[in-house]
């Protein structure tokens, strides 16, 4: 059996919180409802520096994602139909 070479290895500790993560939202799959619990999930890994929701808000559908984008700091990105 080979060895893994450890410069390419990737090692996660949970206690250095600086990692920087990305959290892109696809809004015709996701529910608004527990974005909470997902939030504090990727919390665990790192900070989420850019949160970003993408889909077509003009649709009545996605008006429970409107009421927690501004609670989360997520920027919603318009995507038309």
């Amino acid at each position: 059996m080979s060895k893994v070479n450890p410069k390419f290895e990737f090692k996660f500790e949970p206690e250095n919180n600086h990692q920087k993560i990305a959290v892109l939202i696809d809004a015709d799959n996701a529910q608004a409802k527990l974005i909470r619990p997902i939030l504090a999930e990727i919390g665990k890994f790192g900070i989420a520096t850019v949160k970003r929701i993408y889909g077509d808000f003009t649709k009545p559908n996605l008006n429970s994602w409107k009421t927690v984008l501004l609670e989360h700091s997520i920027l919603p990105m318009q995507q038309y139909a």
